[in-house]
């Protein structure tokens, strides 16, 4: 009898271990920060950069940026071969940039802000949720051809049901590092529906923003933590504006989700007063 008890025990354990390993929660994973400026570079401010996400182990799941030239393609070689290409050349079509944003060279140092479904990539398609674990963005950056001018940095963070969100000290190659995963927000696309849409500016914004939307009948914006700190009903006959203050908001990263009776779509504004 107790015999059997304890295999009714292990079964059930074995069972919501691979229950709780094999979970794969949707959400979006805002990633922003500011490379610092280099001296001397190729030709003035020209620089090269990739930005993907890794596993915890380094595997490669999708490439987010990938600016580099013809010849500036031997500069970004960790990014080359995590992604499937060779170290000599990270303009080969071997190299994954699906879901990426792509380019020629950098002419300076601005900004960069990167999203992620939490989908891995299936050739040249969007591929499926990955399970929940420990992922991380990794950020190679080259502005010359001197093997000392690069560099290459890795953030860790928590993929599942629970919100992840750090401000991350900064180094000599990058700083102003912001990093939240929130689980549950399906996009933060310039629109995952045809209806409603909105056009948010300025953004970034020191504090009031404005929304022209159309068919829009729900507004709201959310903070990183899921907490809605603006809510406001229109009238969807009818396109419209409206102006939203975060003043007295934390400076971050808001979610502005707006719905009408056939969807909703999500967008993101910046906080920086």
């Amino acid at each position: 009898m107790k015999k059997s008890i304890f295999n009714i025990i292990a079964i059930s354990t074995l069972i919501f271990s691979s229950i709780t390993l094999s979970a794969q929660t949707p959400g979006i994973l805002t990633f922003s920060f500011q490379p610092v400026a280099k001296s001397p570079c190729y030709t003035g401010s020209r620089n090269v950069l990739a930005v993907w996400i890794q596993s915890n182990s380094g595997t490669f799941i999708k490439s987010k940026i990938r600016n580099a030239g013809g010849s500036t393609a031997d500069h970004l070689p960790n990014w080359a071969v995590n992604s499937g290409g060779t170290a000599g050349n990270c303009m080969s079509a071997s190299c994954n940039v699906t879901d990426a944003t792509t380019g020629a060279t950098l002419s300076s140092f601005t900004p960069k802000t990167i999203y992620w479904d939490g989908k891995d990539v299936l050739g040249a398609s969007n591929g499926t949720i990955v399970p929940d674990g420990i992922y991380k963005v990794t950020i190679q950056e080259t502005w010359n051809h001197g093997t000392g001018s690069t560099a290459i940095s890795s953030y860790t963070f928590t993929k599942g049901p629970a919100i992840d969100s750090q401000t991350l000290a900064g180094d000599a190659n990058f700083s102003n590092i912001q990093l939240d995963w929130n689980p549950g927000i399906a996009s933060v696309s310039e629109s995952t529906s045809q209806n409603p849409e909105i056009v948010i500016y300025p953004n970034p914004t020191s504090g009031i923003f404005n929304i022209n939307y159309t068919k829009v009948n729900s507004i709201l914006v959310l903070n990183t933590l899921g907490v809605v700190v603006y809510n406001e009903k229109v009238n969807q006959g009818n396109n419209g504006s409206s102006s939203i203050d975060l003043t007295n908001f934390a400076n971050g990263i808001y979610f502005i989700n707006v719905s009408n009776e056939n969807g909703s779509s999500n967008y993101k504004v910046i906080l920086n007063k």
